[in-house]
């Protein structure tokens, strides 16, 4: 049983981590925090994570019986993330996460700032619709619970891994500069609307193929 216990553990952990790619979203978080003091940034990067890791969970844990009683499918789910990908790349391609360096209260800039740890950076960039259905797959390989308790602890350590990942991320932000960090930002917000764009593609496809 530990054998197994290990064997699954090996599997779930670089897959849950691979899918998650911390490291491809630290030049989206430096994009858009950028300007924030270093407290806050990390404070971001810890909400994300933190959003991010429970919501793995839940669908590791719950997911199969959620799509079943609301009949929601991935597809569906996948084409959702994307529109809301799509919005926040448009407000970076025009600029407008700048607003919050000259924020007119500090109350509306931390609200802003608590909508981007929990959407985009939590859901669908850390825990977006590929890494759900890993762990949901994870969960139901072999179907034993032997190969489906390691995944939680998968799930963990690779966001635990991933708040470290991001908070360093202030290194790069601090060498860039702002005009750096100007031209990183739009860069990105391309980047994120043809991200966008192909959620929403796959999703759609996906849903005109199953009735």
């Amino acid at each position: 049983m530990i054998r197994d216990f290990i064997s699954s553990f090996l599997v779930a952990m670089p897959a849950v981590f691979i899918v998650v790619d911390p490291f491809g979203v630290v030049p989206i978080f430096l994009a858009m925090t950028a300007g924030e003091p270093p407290e806050k940034t990390r404070e971001t990067a810890k909400r994300a994570c933190l959003v991010g890791c429970g919501l793995l969970v839940f669908f590791a844990l719950f997911g199969g019986l959620v799509f079943k009683v609301f009949a929601v499918t991935l597809s569906a789910f996948r084409v959702a993330g994307g529109f809301l990908l799509l919005v926040t790349a448009l407000d970076m391609l025009r600029g407008r996460m700048s607003q919050t360096k000259t924020s007119p209260a500090e109350e509306r800039e931390g609200a802003q700032k608590e909508d981007i740890a929990v959407v985009p950076l939590a859901m669908p960039l850390l825990a977006g619709p590929g890494s759900i259905a890993t762990v949901m797959v994870l969960m139901a390989r072999g179907g034993g619970i032997v190969t489906a308790i390691p995944v939680v602890p998968s799930i963990i350590l690779t966001f635990v891994a991933s708040y470290y990942t991001l908070r360093a991320a202030g290194l790069v932000q601090r060498v860039l500069g702002q005009s750096g960090v100007a031209i990183l930002q739009r860069l990105m917000g391309l980047i994120l609307a043809a991200l966008a764009v192909q959620f929403i593609a796959e999703g759609s496809r996906d849903l005109i193929r199953f009735p």
